[in-house]
């Protein structure tokens, strides 16, 4: 039953206390009997080698468990800002979100980076202020910040109950109780009437509760402003409405590590998260006419998107697809309509973590992996052969770092690639150059703890022995100026020669794009995507220090060809060098990425850390006084920042604390580089 499903992913910054918040949600929904704990390392979900020795979650995983008749499919997502594409795919797939904040740290950056991705997909969302036992917590600052911070509208549900310094329970603002948590880990819940030192903050924030829904639901208002009784049914409904509409953030508390509000938190996953039967259907675009249609989940024809590949070594590629619409069985065959191919599914698998639950068939709404896919990447659509449709893809940010590696031996050489291979067909955001002058090969990624386990799996998963050089920052290349060139590109072998002339412009624009202004047939239509290709090839390696160029807009001029000895080889080298030609007169610069700063510190330490900031070619955004902490914000070159933790921790004592998160690229002033 369609209308029992949530798909819902778990969504934060890091350490905020996302895989802790799942296992007791696996615990208290009975499908584990053991609490696991990333801080031992016995997590469940955090399953991989390198996030049990940092305790961190690196790679999103997907279970599924019952709360009160309803099935809940959930990716637990990582929070660590080199891993913000697996929150990106993991939200283009989902219906709903569960947001966790540390009560102590508040809406810290990579907070505010998963909920606009929330927000691009319009994912409904719950919060959860976890850690309210952790000293300096503050739940109603983080309501504050959710806020001012987030342009959001909070709506607090439940509210933090404390004996002395002890959080000890909550109270539930819909039914007006206090509930506690006992007997083993938490898994009785008692619930009581309020107790009177509470009655008086429970009343005030219930008359908030109402008001604000009442703002949001006429039937409410009536009743609101006639001072008269409002039916719980009624609440639960405009509450369930505005959440799904994203209207309202539904806001709860608790305290995982202490096994304290997570049982109210499911009952809300199931009481105001969306069915899939509740959001909206997606766009996708006919493949012969392009033209955009509705996927509706009520239609038979079959459409699915690949969200995320890993390579299991017992059953190989796990393609993990989330089912739009239509049906599918273990050995039919499915239409990928990206790669315009068919393929044959030869298994279908329900995850829980690691482990495998063989199904039979798939359906609208699910979320699965799929075996025996040959040609398959993150992004693909599969549907029906006879209705071929592509569904919006993923998009994913560039890389910004990156380091060399050489095989130690030529046994690992020809290993290497293969490893490689398939790591980028599970992570898009890593990119692979082969330096043919120097022998080495470049891994680029989106920051220094992605690439070391990058590194870390090709040793120890992989067993290739490499050595690996310095990080160093992925520069890109822009021109600052119009440039024009022709180039006759002309080869006379002996047999049939080549020949392609073509007259280019390039000029500084927004993104990439090619303009083809070729009138009278001067250059025949076949031969114009070769020159396309050619441009696109010169871009790849810039003339100022070899990096990618972008943020060019390359048009087509004129050109002339021969009947005999024109091909499209010759016209893509003309492309080539017409687009090198006009890289060297169009002052071309170099771009750096620039990080965007977040820094923690007690007050006695600021002036030292702004000034290492200014050293650092940084730029001071802003600064704010929370519970005697200096919260400073700026912009640094992410050049300036390696290495920055042992400086920080140098600069304040050990008692300050950073993140940072990719910003832009800006024109690289550094003389060094």
């Amino acid at each position: 039953m369609l209308e029992n499903l949530r798909n819902i992913g778990i969504i934060a910054h890091i350490d905020a206390g996302k895989t802790t918040t799942t296992e007791r949600i696996l615990y208290y929904t009975g499908l584990t009997h053991k609490l696991g704990e990333t801080h031992n390392g016995e997590s469940i979900m955090d399953f991989l080698p390198y996030e049990k020795e940092r305790g961190i979650t690196v790679a999103s995983a997907a279970t599924k468990c019952e709360w009160k008749n309803k099935e809940i499919n959930i990716i637990d997502t990582p929070g660590h800002v080199d891993f913000t594409a697996e929150v990106e795919r993991s939200l283009r797939v989902l219906d709903g979100a569960v947001a966790i904040f540390c009560a102590k740290g508040g809406v810290e950056p990579q907070s505010e980076t998963v909920w606009r991705q929330a927000d691009k997909y319009k994912v409904p969302r719950i919060a959860f202020v976890n850690k309210l036992d952790a000293v300096g917590a503050d739940f109603y600052r983080v309501i504050n910040q959710i806020k001012t911070r987030l342009g959001s509208n909070p709506i607090v549900i439940n509210i933090p109950v404390f004996s002395g310094d002890d959080f000890i329970g909550v109270i539930d603002l819909i039914n007006m109780k206090q509930y506690s948590f006992s007997g083993e880990l938490g898994n009785q819940v008692i619930e009581t009437d309020i107790e009177n030192n509470y009655l008086e903050e429970s009343a005030e924030w219930r008359e908030k509760f109402i008001e604000s829904i009442a703002e949001l639901d006429e039937e409410i208002l009536e009743l609101y402003y006639n001072n008269e009784d409002i039916p719980l049914e009624l609440v639960n409904k405009a509450l369930r409405n505005n959440t799904i509409n994203n209207n309202l953030v539904p806001v709860l508390c608790g305290s995982s590590y202490r096994n304290i509000g997570v049982q109210p938190l499911l009952d809300a996953i199931v009481n105001f998260l969306p069915s899939p039967l509740e959001v909206n259907s997606v766009d996708a675009h006919e493949l012969e006419t392009g033209n955009i249609v509705d996927v509706n989940i009520n239609q038979n024809t079959f459409s699915a998107l690949i969200f995320k590949i890993t390579v299991d070594r017992h059953v190989g590629k796990l393609a993990f697809a989330r089912i739009y619409s239509g049906r599918a069985s273990s050995g039919s065959h499915v239409y990928n309509s990206t790669k315009e191919n068919k393929e044959r599914i030869g298994r279908i698998i329900k995850m829980h973590a690691n482990h495998r639950e063989e199904l039979e068939e798939l359906k609208a709404g699910d979320i699965v992996a799929l075996v025996g896919l040959k040609d398959i990447n993150t992004g693909d659509t599969l549907c029906d052969e006879d209705n071929p449709i592509l569904l919006e893809s993923i998009d994913f940010p560039e890389p910004v770092i990156q380091i060399a590696i050489e095989p130690k031996t030529k046994t690992d050489q020809s290993r290497i690639s293969e490893a490689l291979n398939k790591i980028v067909s599970e992570d898009p955001t890593l990119k692979i150059l082969y330096n043919k002058e120097t022998g080495q090969t470049l891994i680029s990624g989106m920051g220094e703890l992605h690439l070391e386990i990058i590194a870390e799996r090709l040793a120890k998963e992989f067993k290739v022995d490499i050595n690996i050089g310095q990080p160093e920052v992925s520069y890109k290349e822009t021109i600052t100026k119009e440039a024009e060139q022709s180039i006759r590109y002309v080869k006379q072998t002996g047999g049939k020669g080549q020949f392609a002339h073509v007259v280019l412009k390039l000029e500084p624009s927004d993104d990439f794009e090619f303009v083809n202004k070729i009138v009278g047939g001067a250059i025949p239509k076949e031969y114009i995507p070769a020159v396309e290709a050619g441009v696109k090839q010169a871009l790849r390696e810039g003339v100022v220090k070899g990096y990618q160029v972008v943020n060019v807009k390359a048009t087509l001029l004129d050109g002339s060809y021969h009947e005999v000895d024109s091909s499209e080889m010759a016209f893509k080298a003309a492309g080539l060098n017409a687009a090198k030609e006009c890289l060297k007169k169009a002052k071309p610069k170099l771009l750096e990425p620039i990080m965007q700063l977040e820094i923690s510190t007690p007050e006695e330490f600021t002036g030292n850390i702004i000034n290492n900031i200014n050293n650092r070619r940084g730029r001071l955004n802003s600064m704010e006084s929370e519970n005697n902490t200096q919260v400073i914000k700026g912009c640094v070159p992410l050049a300036e920042l390696f290495g920055y933790s042992t400086v920080l921790r140098s600069l304040s004592q050990g008692r300050a604390g950073f993140s940072m998160c990719f910003s832009h690229y800006e024109e690289s002033k550094n003389v060094a580089s």
